[in-house]
Order: structure tokens, then sequence, then C-alpha cells
């Protein structure tokens, strides 16, 4: 509610007294349905966005953030309010899984993640309050979309027929991070966060992390990846930038219904067609308990890591022989089959090069990295179109895509139907 003149007079009359770093953070910046939101909450999130982003953080920084990061709260909070009333319980095993999944599609060891927070002084309780949400959201659609989302086999029938007619045309493979505005006098606030996510991925800040942390669609915890999308599953807009943008670019804030999208164009390729050398491989994995940090003076517990590795490399003789080695020997949450790999997609370049070239059924020598030590065996190596249609593929798309319609009709009636009131300026 506006304050009458008079009272803003009195108000302005008053000496103002600075605040102590606690005062500050103790400040309430909005109460969701009772639920506050403090200026803490918002200081955490947005050192949160710089430690993944490496974008030195200031008040400045944090003032700039603070609009978008206080909606992306608020719309977080209502999402657990509703999770509650529904009784919906995100198992700590669930969050731990989710986090090793955005370490994952970031290149990070298990564990990296929680350990830079703590050295950042950030509380690992901000990013698992996040990813709750996230969790307990999909779960609350998956619930109320049970009659709605109904993908039968005529659905991905049709989508088959429909893309086998596009085949040789030009697909792409897309990432996104939507910025969603659900009213037409927050559009300013919501160009300038995008305005400063997009300098910091310019500059080399993870997609993926980014993405998981402020992307508010479905496809967030998944790193913001699409998948490979053909030009009339995308806004007409992004369609348009996508067919000019050059692989590997982050476009521009792209004005789509319901907010503003982030695109990062990460490959091209024609519909149907696309060979590549497809390997599968079983693998063991031995851990460190701390990272190596000096290869010429290994502790004693990463000795006795490359031992088992030794171990393990003179026990197999065969895929089989690896997959039960690993089973049985196995001390790290790894999978002992990752799927198929695209051989031509790996890096470092000296793996690429093992992979293409060991004889199948041998075991690697040991492959050291900061966490661990692994040993690979090949299981097979083929030239395979993996352009071909996927019916599991297609399913997950329309999924997505009716889930996500579903999930802006419900955030509208949450905010419709909330008591929300935002202070100091707040949204």
């Amino acid at each position: 509610m506006s304050a009458a003149p008079a009272a803003r007079a009195a108000q302005a009359a008053k000496p103002t007294v600075p605040q102590t770093p606690v005062e500050s953070a103790s400040r309430i910046a909005a109460v969701v349905n009772g639920d506050v939101i403090s200026q803490a909450d918002i200081a955490n999130r947005a050192r949160l966005f710089a430690i993944s982003t490496g974008m030195p953080l200031s008040q400045e920084v944090i003032e700039r953030l603070r609009p978008q990061i206080l909606r992306t709260l608020i719309d977080e909070r209502l999402r657990v309010q509703e999770a509650q009333k529904r009784k919906i319980v995100i198992p700590d095993a669930q969050i731990a899984a989710a986090i090793k999944e955005i370490e994952a599609h970031n290149n990070l060891p298990p564990g990296a993640l929680r350990q830079k927070l703590a050295a950042d002084g950030v509380s690992t309780r901000t990013l698992i309050d996040q990813i709750r949400s996230q969790l307990a959201w999909t779960q609350i659609l998956r619930q109320a979309a049970a009659d709605r989302v109904n993908v039968t086999p005529a659905d991905v029938k049709e989508q088959q027929r429909l893309e086998a007619q596009q085949v040789g045309k030009t697909e792409y493979r897309v990432g996104e991070i939507f910025i969603p505005v659900d009213n037409p006098a927050n559009s300013a606030d919501a160009e300038r966060f995008a305005d400063t996510v997009i300098k910091q991925l310019r500059s080399g800040a993870p997609f993926p992390m980014v993405a998981a942390q402020f992307s508010q669609t479905q496809t967030a915890l998944d790193g913001g990846s699409l998948g490979w999308v053909q030009p009339n599953q995308l806004d007409p807009a992004v369609a348009q930038l996508v067919a000019e943008m050059p692989v590997g670019a982050i476009s521009n804030p792209v004005h789509v219904p319901g907010g503003l999208s982030i695109v990062n164009l990460q490959a091209k390729r024609e519909i149907g067609r696309d060979m590549a050398t497809v390997a599968t491989i079983r693998q063991a994995f031995f851990p460190f308990t701390q990272p190596l940090s000096d290869p010429q003076n290994p502790t004693e517990q990463q000795r006795q890591a490359l031992a088992k590795a030794h171990a393990a490399i003179a026990a197999v003789h065969s895929c089989a022989d690896m997959e039960a080695y690993a089973k049985a020997n196995n001390p790290a949450n790894r999978p002992v089959d990752p799927g198929q790999i695209r051989v031509e997609g790996v890096n470092p370049p000296a793996f690429r090069q093992l992979l293409m070239t060991i004889p199948l059924g041998k075991a690697t020598e040991p492959l050291v990295s900061r966490d661990g030590i692994a040993v690979v065996t090949v299981c097979s190596r083929e030239e395979k179109n993996v352009g071909e249609i996927n019916a599991q593929d297609i399913e997950h798309q329309l999924i997505n895509q009716r889930l996500d319609m579903i999930s802006s009709q419900m955030m509208r009636d949450l905010h419709r139907d909330a008591n929300i009131e935002t202070r100091d300026g707040g949204v």
C-alpha cells in the first residue's frame, strides 16, 4: 500500500542510522504467505551466482541482480509451500543426486561444488533449498498433469512422421536459460539481469551451471539443454536466431511468450544424418579421499588407490570381467556402464585417442585425475548414424513442452492467490 504524503515527509525527516552488516542481512526483503525472505537470502543467492560465473561480487553487483533474484526466491517459496500442501517430501538422497548431476554437467569432480561454496563462504543450504524447490515443482507438475499430459504412441508416431519429412534439413542442439516476466512492469529488471548473465556467459561462465540456478523451465537441472530440436519446435524468434548463430555463440535476450530466453547454440547437423564413432565402455573408479595436489608426492591413501587400479588391470581381460570386478570392488558412486559415448566429443584428446585405438576388452593403464583413478575397458566401437529419429527422445520433448505450459499456468495461479508483501523497494 502507498504511504500518505505526510507520512512520507515524516519518514524522510527522520535521521538515518547506518546499519551494521548483521542488521542489514536480517532485514526483510519480502513476506510470502507469512514466510520471510531476508536480504541475507538475496545476498547468498547472488554469491552463488557470482561463484558459478566467476564474477567478482560487490554490493553494486548484488543491487543489480537483486530484483530478479528476489522474484526467483518468491517463486521458489511459492513452489515449496505448494509442495508442503501436497505433502511432497524430497529425500536428501535425491538432492545429493541432483548436485552430482550439476557437477557432471560442468565437468566437476564429485563434491567439488560443495567444497567451492564452503571455500567462498556460501552456505550449502542456499544451493540445497534451490534444488529442493526445483525437484518439488517437478513432482507437483507431474501430479497436476497426470490427466493432461498423456503422450500416446500415436502422438510419438505422428511426430516421427513429421520429422521424417525434414530429413536432410538442419536441426540444432540448443541450451536455454528462460527468465520469466510475469508483469510488463518488470521487463526492465529482467533485461538488466539477462544482460548481466550474458556478459558472464560470454566471458566463460559455464552455461549448465547458470541454467541450473536461474532457468525457470523443466530443463534447468539438465543444464538448460533442450537436446536436438528442429526450427518448428522452437519459438519463431528463437528459430530465426539459431539459424544465423555460429556454433558456441550466446544470444542476446530473446523476447518469447512469458519472458526472455538466452540461447546457446551448441551444435548443428542434418536431420536424420549424423555419422559418428560410438563406443561402449565399462569402468572401475577408485576415489581419493582428498584431491591430488602433487602427483610426485601422493598421500598413502592415493598410493593405495593406485595399487587397487593395478590389481584391477591384472584381473580384467574382457568387458564381462571389468563389469564383475567393478561391481564387486568399485567403492565410488560412478556408473560401471555410463552408456554410449560419442568418441569425437570426448575430452581430453589423449583419452579420445585411447578410446579410438585400444583393443576391445583390454583394460587401460590407470587414468589419474585430481579426484581419483579410473580403469576403463572398451567393449564396442562402431560407426553409427546418431541422428536417427528416436521415439524416446520425441516422447521426452513432448512431455517437457506440455509440462512447461502447465507450469506457467500454475505459477500464475499461485501468484494470484498469494499474499506477497515486498519491502524496501522490492518488486
